[in-house]
């Protein structure tokens, strides 16, 4: 199975999750009087509108490249992921406002079986995080790993709901409203891990350099190919799950063009055979000379 199909069966994965979970805490919230179980049902809802971004995003990346987009469609994931970013920030704004309408609300003690429903979803959040995130990291997916992160920050607010109806239950009488506050805390941790998914995604649409590991893996992989003596500018970009390679290749000064041309030919083939998820790989071939000490970035 490729990278998008992989990464587009995880992204069913997270919307038949998140719907599920989502009437589960709604009604669990409801008839259990924990605001902080209702405002995870409010995540979880725009967690089902984000995966389904998502999953747009991930099947509109994988169109071809045509003579509009030379390079594919790959940038569109980084754009998903900034909407699926406004729906987190959405989803705490909402709860922190609500949570505090509810402090400021008497309301009744929540019900102690709440902590049962709360338990299994902190479990089955945590496992679905590792799940996506997992998968995330093997198809380089951007979008992918913010559809983590939601997982994450869901387990986050049901941390800080079964927190604040604990505190509630053992105190009793005064204490009604920590899960309230449990969930406006929990609306704070959504923002900060909005950021942390917003910006890497920030430096993939400005073409930022963040991959050291592979450039290091491409220079060591072209002095492989006979006729390559080395290596000089390399500049890689981010599109979708594709990395896009300009790279400056030092051979022998002395050989012909046609020499120099096969030469790039066979170390483009020998790239892209080695390095999976690589796109576009330009070679451009400089002669052996003196200045050419250290490899440039």
């Amino acid at each position: 199975m490729d990278s998008e199909q992989s990464a587009i069966r995880t992204t069913y994965f997270s919307i038949i999750g998140n719907a599920s979970l989502a009437l589960i805490k709604g009604l669990a919230g409801f008839f259990g009087n924990s605001y902080a179980l209702i405002a995870d049902a409010i995540e979880s809802t725009t967690d089902i509108f984000s995966s389904l971004l998502v999953l747009f995003g991930l099947k509109y990346a994988k169109r071809p490249a045509d003579e509009n987009h030379p390079y594919g469609h790959g940038k569109i994931e980084p754009l998903i992921t900034f909407l699926v970013v406004a729906f987190l920030v959405t989803s705490a704004t909402v709860i922190a406002y609500e949570s505090i309408q509810n402090i400021r609300t008497p309301h009744k003690v929540p019900k102690p079986w709440t902590l049962i429903v709360l338990g299994c979803i902190i479990l089955w959040k945590e496992i679905s995080f590792r799940i996506v995130i997992r998968k995330s990291k093997e198809t380089h997916s951007s979008s992918l790993r913010a559809d983590a992160w939601h997982h994450r920050s869901d387990a986050i607010t049901s941390i800080m709901a079964f927190i604040g109806i604990t505190i509630a239950l053992v105190f009793g009488k005064g204490y009604e409203t920590a899960d309230d506050w449990a969930a406006l805390l929990a609306s704070t941790f959504i923002l900060y891990n909005s950021y942390l998914i917003f910006r890497p995604a920030l430096g993939e649409i400005m073409d930022e350099h963040l991959y050291d590991d592979l450039l290091e893996e491409i220079r060591g992989e072209s002095i492989k190919v006979k006729g390559v003596v080395g290596t000089e500018k390399c500049f890689i970009r981010k599109a979708g799950m594709k990395y896009h390679v300009d790279l400056h290749a030092i051979v022998d000064g002395d050989i012909s063009v046609k020499e120099g041309h096969d030469i790039s030919h066979h170390l483009k083939d020998h790239l892209r055979s080695e390095i999976p998820n690589l796109g576009h790989v330009l070679i451009h071939i400089e002669p052996d000379t003196p200045h050419h000490t250290e490899p440039k970035p």
